[in-house]
C-alpha cells in the first residue's frame, strides 16, 4: 500500500486486515451500555489509506485505520460493538467538521482536534491513560515511564503501554507520541511505519 503526502511516497506492508488496536472483550465491556443507541459512521481516504470513523451522540467512538471498504468497516462495527445491524447507520454529514480537522492535520497545519469523544470503550485505567495522551503536545514525544508517573501510577509502565496500545481514537488520543525511554519508537498498533510517518509529519510542522 502506499501512503501519499505532496511530493511524498511512503511504503507499507499491503494488507487486507482492518488496523485496528486490540479491543478487551467489547461486548462484555461495551455494548450493554448502547442499549438502543444509534452509531453513525462514514469513511474517508487520507494518507494513510482509507480511515473509518464511528460515533455515537456522545461523540467519536472509533477510529479505525487502514479499513479495505466502507462495507468492511461496518461490518467491525456490528460484530465487534455487540450492535444490531439496524443501529449502524450511514452518516457522513455528522463527521464533515471532524474529516476537514483531518485533512488539515494530513497537511501539516492542524495541531489540535476539536470534536467531542465518547471514551466507553474503556476501562476506568485505561480512560486514565487516554486522557493523559490528550496533553502530549503536537509535535512533542514522551515516554512510557512518564506517561505511567502522569497517572501517578510510576510503576504500571506496563499496564500504560497496554493501555496506550488499545486506544480507540489514533491520532486524537495521540498514542504515536509516546516513545521508549531511550528514544526508540517501540511498537504501534499501526505499524511502526505510520508511527514514524506521524511522528516526522509533526516534526516538519
Amino acid at each position: 500500500m502506499l501512503f501519499f503526502q505532496k511530493d511524498f511516497v511512503f511504503k507499507v506492508p499491503q494488507t487486507n486486515v482492518l488496523i485496528l488496536s486490540p479491543i478487551i472483550d467489547m461486548k462484555k465491556n461495551y455494548c450493554h451500555n448502547l442499549n438502543n443507541e444509534t452509531v453513525s459512521y462514514t469513511v474517508f481516504k487520507n494518507p494513510i489509506g482509507l480511515t473509518g470513523l464511528a460515533a455515537t451522540k456522545k461523540g467519536l467512538l472509533r477510529i479505525a485505520n487502514k479499513v479495505p471498504s466502507e462495507k468492511a468497516f461496518e461490518k467491525f462495527l456490528v460484530e465487534n460493538l455487540g450492535c444490531h445491524k439496524y443501529q449502524i447507520k450511514k452518516n457522513p454529514q455528522y463527521f464533515d467538521i471532524l474529516i476537514e480537522q483531518f485533512q488539515s492535520y494530513f497537511k501539516g497545519e492542524l495541531k489540535s482536534f476539536k470534536f467531542p469523544l465518547d471514551l466507553r470503550l474503556g476501562t476506568p485505567f485505561q480512560k486514565n491513560v487516554w486522557e493523559s495522551l490528550l496533553t502530549i503536545p503536537y509535535g512533542v514525544t514522551r515516554s512510557y515511564k512518564w506517561l505511567a508517573k502522569s497517572i501517578n501510577n510510576p510503576n504500571s509502565a506496563r499496564a500504560v503501554g497496554n493501555a496506550n496500545g488499545q486506544n480507540p481514537l489514533s491520532i486524537i488520543i495521540p498514542c504515536h507520541r509516546v516513545v521508549r525511554e531511550n528514544g526508540e519508537l517501540g511498537g504501534y498498533t499501526g505499524g511502526v511505519q505510520i508511527k514514524r510517518y506521524l511522528l516526522g509529519l509533526e516534526k516538519a510542522s
